[in-house]
Parts: C-alpha cells; sequence; structure tokens
C-alpha cells in the first residue's frame, strides 16, 4: 500500500484549487505557485505519459502566473 505523505495532502489540495473554476491558478497567491511548483516538480510521473505532459503543461502555466505576478501586471 502506498503511504499518502503532508506534501501529497498539500500537493492535491492546492491542485483542486486550481481545477475548481476558470479562474484557476489566478486565485493562489505567488507562495501558494511557488510552492505547487515545487511539489509538482518533485512529483515522478515517468510510469504515465499523459500525466507527464499535463505535469509539464502545468508548470509551464504556473511559470507564466509567476512571471506575471513578479512583472507587476494585473491579470484577472
Amino acid at each position: 500500500m502506498v503511504e499518502i505523505t503532508a506534501e501529497d495532502t498539500e500537493r492535491v489540495e492546492l491542485l483542486e484549487i486550481v481545477s475548481s473554476s476558470k479562474m484557476g491558478l489566478k486565485i493562489l497567491s505567488k507562495e501558494q505557485l511557488q510552492r505547487l511548483a515545487t511539489l509538482v516538480e518533485s512529483k515522478d510521473y515517468s510510469h504515465d505519459v499523459e500525466a507527464l505532459i499535463s505535469k509539464i503543461e502545468l508548470l509551464k502555466k504556473i511559470n507564466n502566473r509567476l512571471f506575471d505576478l513578479g512583472e507587476g501586471r494585473i491579470i484577472l
């Protein structure tokens, strides 16, 4: 049986926030986005090609949002 860690729980909670509305990544703060990026990057999805592709696409979106926040752009 696979043990669920605190990081797994945190990652799932943040991903649920992202997927729960159209606003998605715009709801999260900069710190939450950075934490989500760290958690997603550390998770190994090499066993599932579709999940790996989704991971890469999500990381691109997170990085774009972090760039917008860093540049002082307010995009809602």
